[in-house]
């Protein structure tokens, strides 16, 4: 069954093409001009991945990934221009997937498109209980993309489980931005380090909405990051 993807941009030109390019590629495109349309689509008919612009008329791309995030963990690879790296930033925290900036290959789409698909659907051959990662206060089921800590499910991101994975199955180790980055984006993919920055505040911000207390994620300075073992 083809996957659909939600093409959000009010460039008509950028809607036409790269439907097109999609479709060819097997996906089902359902595309709107607004924020606004979009987020009354997204509740009538559910997909698989968002694309999204930043800058857009009624309702950007930033309040759509907000009301998005409110009861939905839906993959979402922004869409931005060469001068919105703070807004790029900004969507990260908020929990984009990805970002993308533009003028963009229609490659490179496609394939950030199925890298962000492809770490959504890897789950392990069972459900067995030793495919659980617990780590103390915290468990993650990698099979159900589950997350909870102290029994409280906290919602994450494709990128955010799979970086919070990577760190928690090696407490104690740490981690460099770039062994992160091919943890949770896949080898020969280039992000900036920012990227994962961004994503690490978002997972301390969600973890310590349920325990304000929480500081397991610990920063080393110019090295990378690293579960706390304890």
């Amino acid at each position: 069954m083809a996957q659909t993807i939600a093409l959000v941009d009010d460039d008509q030109n950028i809607l036409a093409s790269v439907s097109m390019a999609l479709e060819a590629e097997g996906f089902k495109v359902d595309t709107y001009i607004d924020g606004e349309t979009a987020l009354a689509g997204l509740g009538r008919q559910p997909v698989d991945l968002a694309i999204l612009d930043i800058k857009m008329p009624r309702m950007d791309g930033m309040e759509l990934l907000g009301h998005i995030r409110e009861n939905s963990t839906l993959p979402v690879i922004f869409l931005t221009s060469k001068d919105e790296e703070i807004d790029e930033i900004a969507g990260l925290r908020i929990g984009a997937d990805d970002y993308i900036k533009k003028p963009f290959s229609q490659k490179l789409l496609i394939e950030r498109i199925r890298a962000v698909l492809r770490r959504r659907s890897q789950t392990p051959e069972s459900d067995a209980p030793e495919n659980l990662v617990r780590r103390g206060d915290l468990t993650l089921d990698p099979a159900r993309h589950v997350c909870a800590w102290k029994e409280t499910e906290v919602n994450l991101t494709v990128t955010e489980f799979l970086l919070l994975q990577a760190l928690a199955t090696h407490p104690g180790h740490v981690k460099s931005r770039d062994q992160l980055i091919d943890a949770a984006y896949g080898e020969h993919i280039y992000i900036d380090d920012r990227t994962i920055d961004s994503h690490i505040k978002r997972l301390r911000k969600k973890f310590k909405q349920a325990d304000d207390e929480f500081a397991h994620i610990e920063t080393l300075y110019g090295i990378g990051y690293r579960y706390r073992g304890d």
